[in-house]
């Protein structure tokens, strides 16, 4: 790999996983739908002059109904679930349950008849099922199982939304899809989260922590993502599925004073053994699973 690559590589580990941190820290004091709405805003400001520049828009547009469909199973509603599982769970551990996302990747590529799976496969599926077992049934006190629920829902939006790309949108340009999708998604919650807001200016971390999560991990994010896949190509730039989650855990440790207990590194060693057993599959779900490491 390159000094480039190295440094792309590096860059993506550390955006991709400091959402979840940003994002428990805004929820003290927005709600999810107004949070959702200033990250996809700020991040819409950023790349949708962009992609109009480059002429990118126009023909993202045309396919509006699968946009739609992208940026509601990818976006709208996966963001906002894990916003407020945020407020129940711990950062960390929202991001080690997000972590299984090529494996239900690969389930919904099976269920689509897209490939068959191998034992590889199989086991990889075994392997993150038995991390999630050990992170819910231990790792979780029985009040947050609807936060689990919520993010449950996030990762099947994760997974689907990238297998949309695949088979409806694909060629397309990335950035605009993206910057489409941001735009579309704020004008959505504008209503609904300008009649939330808080009473007053949030302090300034809050305003610190959603200013980084819509310039820093969403527009710039995916921008250097694209750099890295042109970089490294697509697979190798899968790798840093694995080093998130490791991020994300220790930014909620030492920033937040989250604990990391023994129950949870198993789990979090099942999981990841699971997602690299199940990435390493067809070119049709690892296509898919190219943009399922938003970070939440």
């Amino acid at each position: 790999m390159s000094r480039r690559g190295i440094v792309l590589f590096a860059a993506m580990c550390l955006i991709w996983g400091l959402p979840y941190l940003l994002i428990r820290v805004a929820v003290a004091h927005l709600t999810p739908v107004t949070l959702v709405f200033f990250r996809t805003a700020i991040g819409a400001v950023v790349l949708v002059p962009v992609a109009v520049a480059r002429g990118e828009l126009k023909a993202v547009l045309a396919r509006w109904p699968a946009l739609l469909l992208y940026t509601a199973v990818e976006i709208a509603v996966p963001w906002v679930l894990l916003s407020d599982a945020e407020r129940r769970l711990p950062s960390s551990l929202s991001s080690l349950f997000v972590a299984t996302v090529p494996i239900v990747g690969m389930v919904l590529a099976w269920a689509l008849g897209q490939e068959r799976p191998g034992a590889r496969q199989a086991g990889g599926l075994f392997a993150g099922l038995a991390g999630v077992a050990v992170l819910a049934g231990l790792a979780t006190p029985a009040r947050n199982f609807g936060a689990v629920a919520e993010v449950a829902v996030v990762v099947l939006g994760y997974a689907y939304g990238p297998l949309v790309v695949a088979r409806r949108l694909a060629d397309l340009p990335r950035l605009g899809v993206v910057a489409a999708s941001l735009a579309a998604c704020a004008l959505a919650y504008a209503p609904f989260a300008l009649r939330e807001l808080p009473p007053s200016f949030p302090p300034a971390t809050i305003a610190v922590s959603v200013g980084t999560l819509g310039v820093l991990c969403t527009a710039a994010a995916f921008v250097l993502f694209f750099a890295l896949i042109a970089e490294v190509g697509p697979v190798r730039a899968t790798v840093i599925t694995y080093v998130n989650p490791a991020v994300a855990v220790a930014l909620g440790v030492l920033v937040l004073g989250e604990s990391f207990t023994v129950t949870t590194a198993a789990g979090f060693a099942l999981i990841l053994a699971g997602a690299y057993l199940a990435m390493h599959r067809g070119p049709v779900a690892a296509g898919a699973a190219r943009l399922t490491e938003e970070g939440g």
